[in-house]
């Protein structure tokens, strides 16, 4: 997950109120006594300018160091969970709120002045990359933060326990994962499901809170709500967004619906057909996560050809005694073989890699900048996994985005949309091949054969392909949160129902409104969209293909790795330092050389021997629920 240093992306980053400017006579319009918002140093030349250039440069000056105060605290929240770092964290976001706020809203004078490109793009961007806009009542903004990182905060606190609340047998959320990871036995990982979701309960009357808060504040820079506003940072109309999200899914579906007919026929044999029916749901407790989101934790219970290959990458990490400084070195190696830069000494003296003895922290993965200056981190408790091996790949992608435009303009300081940033670590896992494992020392052997292939396209499509339904449907259900047409007293019953829509998924009981099962999902409680991880697993397949091309390759998709390319580098990097500068369209074209739309068809083709392979498996099942 990104946390950008453009603080927009997490709680933290806020637009919230106006503050009162006392408006001065004349045709170059600024401030008397209080030139800008709370903080600010933009004088005659500041805020209230009527030259939008100067207005720009002053936004982004301000919000330099206003933002680097507030991620900062949002650092110091993330990885020290106290009251105290909580409410310090609320109070600096609040401020930026309150600029933030003003200046959308400023903005808006602009809105028919002709001026150059540059400014008009910084001037959308303003208005449309903040996830949160907060009311423009001080009570009401503080009101918000504090709820923003409150709910974080419990999130990282959160332990499920048993059913008798016995504390000594409580796990949090890093031990949970690797329960899921290890247990076939349902009754326990029944138990550990309903415990983890049981904590979410408490957020969910502050949630609603939180919602019509933020739907005051995005009515307020003129949005009809949240989601509405989160729907036009896409250089195209929120309408017409919402229909290129059911476009992309309508081309990935079929493939799938193969895969989950197959997992459910293959979990059966474990579990019992009466748990797993054909054409039925499949209880989301045995895919071995969470949330039910990928499905890699299963492979062993649905590998087509069992013996044929050995992809236990898990064990080899536990056997050679991998830690966490090797593996996040190990992902610094492959941007490096492609001609990008290492990573700064301050990353590895700053970022946190594993999970403190003495204090909470929110383990969530999370890349940073936290002064907009190359001050690259990640903040992770890495574990010798697969998972989290491919983790850190995706996290050093988005420092990699950041230290590619840090010098860029703090309005510029962001991907060309938010499913690029997500995009750019995974699209080089395309690359993280047997042969290149084998290289590691991670895997004995490649697999050979069309067996072997199919062996490894299962354990990606695990992964990649059963994220696809999650990856949509979180941000439908928080759009008609957010819209009103699901009301707080329909919260679980819609979750579920949309989970059963596009995943195929049910919970492992029967849930009623008591439950907030939304919330037991990180996201949520941080206010974090979640489109940008549907649109990256896209976008992943697509850079793959572009970057593939610009190393030579011409085989089939799925045999082709750029580790070490450094054309492919070139191409890479000529995108990353766009920044948001331009629409994403053209960032695309830059990468793909003239493609300017989204092309879920370089996944499509990269599982075509899977895809041929399922359907021949699954004839005569009863696909589908």
């Amino acid at each position: 997950m990104k946390k950008a240093a453009l603080v927009w992306s997490v709680a933290s980053t806020i637009v919230a109120g106006t503050l009162a400017l006392v408006m001065a006579p004349g045709p170059r319009v600024h401030a008397q006594s209080k030139p800008a918002p709370s903080g600010s140093t933009g004088g005659p030349t500041g805020g209230m300018t009527g030259d939008p250039k100067v207005f720009v440069a002053w936004v982004n000056e301000e919000y330099r160091r206003l933002a680097v105060r507030a991620s900062t605290a949002e650092w110091i929240k993330n990885t020290y969970i106290t009251d105290d770092t909580e409410r310090m964290a609320a109070a600096i976001n609040e401020e930026l709120l309150g600029f933030l706020s003003s200046s959308v809203k400023l903005a808006a004078r602009f809105a028919t002045v002709k001026t150059d490109a540059d400014t008009e793009r910084m001037l959308h961007l303003l208005r449309v990359s903040a996830p949160l806009a907060a009311p423009s009542d001080p009570k009401l903004r503080l009101e918000l933060t504090t709820l923003a990182a409150k709910m974080e905060g419990h999130y990282g606190k959160a332990k499920a326990c048993g059913a008798d609340g016995n504390a000594k047998d409580c796990l949090d959320i890093e031990k949970l994962g690797l329960l899921f990871q290890k247990s076939r036995n349902e009754p326990e990982l029944r138990d550990a499901w309903l415990g983890w979701h049981r904590t979410a309960r408490d957020s969910r009357d502050e949630y609603a809170r939180f919602v019509e808060l933020a739907n005051q504040g995005a009515r307020e820079i003129g949005f009809l709500d949240t989601g509405h506003m989160w729907r036009a940072a896409y250089d195209m109309t929120p309408e017409e967004f919402e229909k290129e999200t059911e476009r992309l899914w309508s081309v990935v579906q079929p493939l799938y619906q193969q895969l989950h007919c197959y997992v459910r026929a293959q979990l059966g044999k474990k579990y019992g057909k009466e748990k797993l029916p054909a054409g039925g749901l499949v209880p989301g407790h045995l895919l071995g996560n969470m949330w039910a989101q990928e499905w890699a934790n299963v492979y062993e219970l649905v590998e087509p050809y069992r013996g044929e290959t050995n992809l236990d990458v898990t064990s080899a990490l536990k056997r050679k005694g991998w830690d966490a400084v090797k593996m996040v070195k190990t992902g610094e190696s492959f941007f490096t073989s492609m001609g990008l830069d290492p990573l700064p000494k301050s990353f590895w003296e700053r970022s946190m890699f594993t999970q403190p003895a003495d204090r909470d922290v929110v383990c969530h993965a999370s890349a940073w900048d936290v002064t907009m200056n190359n001050d690259l981190r990640i903040k992770m408790c890495i574990k010798p996994t697969e998972d989290h091996l491919i983790t850190v790949h995706h996290e050093l992608g988005h420092n990699y985005y950041y230290q590619a435009y840090h010098t860029l303009p703090p309005l510029y300081q962001n991907g060309a949309n938010d499913g690029f940033h997500e995009a750019i670590g995974d699209a080089l896992t395309l690359s993280i091949t047997p042969g290149y494992l084998k290289s590691l020392g991670l895997l004995t052997g490649v697999p050979k054969g069309d067996k072997g292939l199919i062996n490894v396209q299962m354990k990606d499509a695990l992964e990649k392909i059963a994220f696809l339904p999650f990856g949509l449907l979180i941000d439908k259900w928080r759009w008609d949160v957010f819209a009103g047409k699901i009301k707080p007293a329909d919260y679980n019953k819609t979750w579920w129902s949309l989970r059963q829509k596009y995943q195929g998924i049910a919970p492992p009981e029967p849930r009623t409104e008591v439950d907030f099962d939304a919330g037991a999902k990180y996201h949520i409680p941080a206010n974090v969209p979640y489109t940008r991880y549907f649109l990256a697993r896209l976008l992943q397949f697509q850079f793959h293909r572009a970057m593939c091309k610009a190393a030579g390759h011409t085989g089939p998709l799925h045999q082709c790795s750029v580790y070490g390319n450094k054309e492919a580098g070139k191409r890479l990097q000529a995108m990353l330092k766009l920044g948001a500068s331009k629409p994403w369209p053209e960032a695309l074209a830059m990468m793909t050389g003239g493609e300017r739309q989204i092309d879920p068809s370089a996944l499509v083709e990269y599982f075509a021997p899977l895809s041929t392979w399922l359907k021949e498996r699954n004839a005569g099942e009863k696909c589908g629920w």
